[in-house]
């Protein structure tokens, strides 16, 4: 993800044209952070590249989910996370290709902090596939009220054959390890590249991307 701190860089196509040479795959931003004629542009140079646009969405009210949902369509990204207002945002998107994965339990705020236990994360990814869903997007480190793991393991239970995304707070190996193990087929980072965290002993942000890439090989399910 192209974000830091919950928000797209404002350097964002400088960044994207940097990464080209680690040959990443999956390429996303937030809805946030810059506007949206940059996002558009954004997203054409990341399917220039070869790679899945996915645009995550941070708004917090329901008017304000659907004018993004109605910017994703616009935009033109092949998958949309984040957001509650299920059934808003898929009549926004019909029509489109475009695949989408909804938070489930309780988010609240930016930055967005998950309330509610395994079973509602469960009772949620249920009804997103029931819905048409692609699957879900489960802030499971931001749980205020349960483990992480268990929440990932009762939404990878729940969704079948729906696709598991785990977003943000993703900051070294273990922690991709540990999602993969529970059940998740993907995740998002963004701060912790950003920051140098994730390899602190890297020096440049192709260091950090690289090593990410490792480890997602290696716990590949």
């Amino acid at each position: 993800m192209l974000t830091r701190d919950d928000q797209t860089v404002e350097d964002c196509l400088e960044v994207v044209d940097q990464i080209a040479p680690v040959g990443l795959k999956h390429i996303g931003f937030k809805d946030v952070g810059v506007d949206v004629p940059m996002l558009r542009e954004l997203a054409r140079r990341i399917r220039a590249a070869g790679a899945t646009v996915y645009m995550e969405v941070v708004s917090t009210s329901r008017d304000a989910e659907i004018a993004s949902a109605e910017a994703a369509a616009a935009i033109g990204v092949d998958c949309l996370l984040g957001g509650t207002a299920v059934a808003d945002v898929l009549q926004r998107i019909a029509g489109t290709p475009i695949r989408y994965f909804p938070f489930p339990g309780r988010p609240a705020g930016h930055p967005t902090r998950l309330g509610g236990s395994p079973e509602d994360v469960a009772r949620d990814c249920r009804r997103f596939l029931a819905a048409g869903c692609a699957g879900a997007d489960l802030l499971a480190f931001r749980a205020t009220e349960a483990e992480p793991l268990d929440l990932v393991r009762a939404a990878h239970r729940a969704l079948g054959p729906g696709r598991l995304i785990v977003a943000g707070s993703i900051n070294g190996p273990g922690r991709i390890r540990d999602v993969a193990a529970a059940g998740a087929d993907a995740f998002t980072i963004g701060s912790a590249v950003f920051d140098g965290s994730y390899a602190p002993r890297k020096g440049g942000i192709l260091g950090q991307l690289r090593d990410v890439l490792a480890a997602t090989a290696g716990a590949a399910r």
